[in-house]
């Protein structure tokens, strides 16, 4: 026996990261809620399962997809280098709540994915994480 809970798969992963962030963020119950850091990172690897689960959860990145393509058409020859950047500095600099940190974790994964070099590596690995742990 190599897991606690057999395969967990891809859309059990996504379904569990989303049940995790909704209720770890607030808390309230016998575990502390989910800090800064874990919101982050656990968005990121949220929009990771999203995206590879397909199905219900194909709204999530369809949505986030059409908001940054209205950005784009806002500013013309903004590029998603540009908008990952521009969402990091966000992340890192503008005081947010851990909800805040969670949904901009979950949309800069997104920008990451197509911004190429460095973002677009770090985007892949969160994504072959994310199927790891599936």
């Amino acid at each position: 026996m190599t897991s606690v809970f057999g395969n967990l798969g891809i859309v059990g992963l996504a379904t569990v990261l989303t049940v995790l962030l909704l209720l770890g963020i607030k808390g309230g119950g016998k575990v502390k809620p989910l800090g800064w850091w874990p919101c982050l990172v656990l968005g990121m690897l949220a929009g990771s399962a999203y995206a590879a689960a397909g199905g219900l959860f194909k709204i999530v990145p369809d949505l986030v997809h059409s908001g940054l393509q209205a950005a784009q058409g806002v500013i013309p020859g903004l590029g998603m280098p540009a908008i990952a950047l521009i969402l990091a500095i966000v992340i890192l600099f503008k005081k947010l709540t851990t909800k805040q940190v969670a949904i901009l974790g979950i949309v800069f994964w997104y920008a990451a994915s197509g911004a190429g070099g460095m973002w677009s590596t770090i985007s892949e690995a969160i994504a072959n994480l994310g199927q790891q742990v599936a």
